[in-house]
């Protein structure tokens, strides 16, 4: 089978570039189409060029195509309100879709929802391998340890990053809250300050933003004499390109569902 033509939304950003530079080092799938946001000053220009590498014959259009450029699956990487068209526009089309965008508002998930009946749609908020499984680590941990262990989580990315905590961040607490058999909504809690006794059961993130950190992310497991933790460190960009381009190229053969990395590394069979 032919490898899937992928229309990149988010194209000239930092994990834009990173996915076209690995696209062009894999040599097993092709970046058909390049999107950027409205207005974008390096519309027009070849993507290829833009990334660094090679001339590819992809110019960036600086709005998203009614037909995706014939792409047979999306890749998003963008703001979150072109994020929610390039859904709407996938899910028009049927085309299966990886959004890696984060920091999206209350009604992402419904739509997703609403999508997902028709399409296969994979949210990664961090489409690293070694994440995926720190995910399912941390929720066996939340699973076996006794509720007595204090569960907190340190997530720290460069000064640039617009949204805090990080959707990794978040992706971890669910993943220990999901251990606990409790209520994300009701028990994370983001950016602690003042007075005030920890509440039985929380579970707390607290974010760094700091020169060019690209991504480091630690759940803390605290108990009476002895601490477990989890840590995850990205030190190249280059692994959550590959990790999206893996997960495109199995989405795109995937049915209607919504999935995550877990179900891309055979961790979660389920949709």
């Amino acid at each position: 089978m032919a490898a899937p033509g992928i229309a990149l939304i988010g194209a000239t950003g930092r994990m834009g570039t990173a996915i076209v530079r690995a696209a062009v080092a894999e040599q097993s799938i092709a970046v058909t189409a390049a999107i950027a946001s409205a207005g974008s000053k390096s519309a027009g220009r070849d993507i290829g060029e833009l990334a660094g590498v090679a001339a590819l014959g992809v110019r960036v259009l600086d709005r998203l195509p009614a037909d995706l450029g014939g792409a047979q699956v999306a890749i998003d990487f963008s703001r979150p309100e072109l994020s929610l068209e390039a859904l709407r526009t996938c899910h028009a089309k049927r085309v299966p879709i990886v959004i890696g965008t984060t920091g999206h508002g209350a009604g992402f998930e419904a739509q997703v929802s609403a999508a997902a009946r028709d399409i296969a749609v994979l949210v990664a908020p961090n489409t690293s391998i070694g994440v995926a499984v720190a995910q399912e680590l941390v929720r066996l941990a939340a699973q076996a340890l006794p509720a007595g262990f204090d569960i907190e989580i340190v997530e720290a990315h460069h000064k640039h990053k617009l949204d805090a905590p990080s959707g990794t961040g978040l992706a971890l607490a669910e993943s220990a809250a999901q251990g606990r058999g409790l209520d994300p909504r009701q028990f994370v809690v983001a950016g602690r300050e003042g007075q005030g006794l920890r509440k039985e059961g929380e579970i707390g993130i607290a974010s760094i933003r700091a020169g060019d950190i690209v991504g480091t992310h630690t759940v803390w497991f605290a108990g009476p004499g002895e601490r477990l933790t989890v840590t995850h460190e990205a030190t190249d960009r280059a692994i959550f390109a590959r990790g999206a381009l893996r997960a495109a190229a199995w989405v795109a053969s995937q049915k209607p569902g919504r999935y995550s990395m877990a179900n891309v590394l055979g961790l979660k069979t389920t949709s």
